[in-house]
């Protein structure tokens, strides 16, 4: 069985991995919202349902990638609470 210190280094590292991923989802969610600003004003006035649909595509993608955000978030604090009560 591990140590104490064993466990709470193993959360560390994984909180180190997720902080890494977290950087990378944050990057992506600024792209995708730069590529949705730029196709709405390249696209501005057009009535073309394929412009609407891209859109709603791309903000549903900022959505879920926020959502990522989040839980990576809860789940790197619930992590860091296991390590503080060991």
């Amino acid at each position: 069985m591990a140590s104490i210190e064993e466990v709470r280094a193993g959360i560390a590292a994984a909180n180190e991995k997720a902080n890494e991923g977290l950087g990378a989802v944050q990057q992506a969610h600024a792209s995708l919202e730069e590529a949705q600003g730029a196709l709405m004003r390249a696209t501005e006035g057009s009535g073309q349902a394929d412009v609407s649909e891209a859109n709603g595509l791309l903000a549903q993608a900022v959505n879920s990638i926020e959502e990522v955000r989040q839980q990576v978030s809860a789940a790197i604090s619930a992590s860091e609470g296991v390590a503080n009560r060991l």
